[in-house]
């Protein structure tokens, strides 16, 4: 096994969620659904009392359904079942990301937690500002990295020279993906702080 390949693989298992739980939810409720099923139609046959309803009994008010139900039940059966079928291929379908980013790590692979990240950044923006941990907030996305600062009432805060000092430090960072930056200054100042 090559290494780059490995290491390829164990970055993609740590920044990318697992398939197995909702995998393993829709294979119990379908094995339970289908047992249950099973179980009747044995019951049926062999002419004993059924469960909850028989095949023929179940089929019976499977072909009433439209005419003894409103057809706004119908619509919301209907909607909930597709949006059930939706959430199903989306979970299929789309990559399930964790929050977590890789940076360069020479021969290893360093994958590094969005917490951890942006706990960093608001160090660095609170450095740059010159204020007090409660007054400068960060989240990481994906894709994002928004760092919020609340400035002292009446005392300005340099914003290109916070933004400089983030970017250095995202740059140093090296982050894969690279989170697009936006720096927002809040109108509002903190009082007392």
């Amino acid at each position: 096994m090559k290494e780059p390949a490995a290491r390829g693989r164990l970055v993609r298992r740590e920044t990318h969620s697992s398939r197995a739980a909702a995998s393993v939810v829709t294979g119990i409720v379908l094995v339970l659904i289908l047992a249950w099923a099973g179980t009747e139609a044995v019951l049926s046959m062999a002419g004993a009392h059924p469960l909850l309803a028989s095949p023929p009994a179940m089929l019976g008010w499977l072909t009433g359904l439209p005419a003894a139900t409103l057809p706004a039940g119908m619509i919301a059966g209907g909607a909930a079942l597709a949006l059930a079928g939706l959430v199903l291929v989306l979970l299929a379908l789309l990559p399930g990301t964790r929050g977590r980013h890789t940076m360069p790590g020479g021969s290893g692979a360093v994958v590094v937690d969005d917490d951890v990240i942006a706990a960093a950044i608001a160090r660095t923006a609170r450095h740059a500002a010159r204020l007090v941990p409660e007054q400068v907030t960060a989240r990481v996305s994906r894709r994002r990295l928004e760092v919020l600062i609340h400035p002292t009432s009446g005392v300005p805060v340099d914003g290109a020279a916070v933004r400089a000092a983030v970017e250095s430090e995202l740059d140093r960072y090296a982050l894969v993906p690279a989170p697009r930056l936006t720096v927002t200054i809040s109108r509002t100042g903190a009082v007392g702080i």
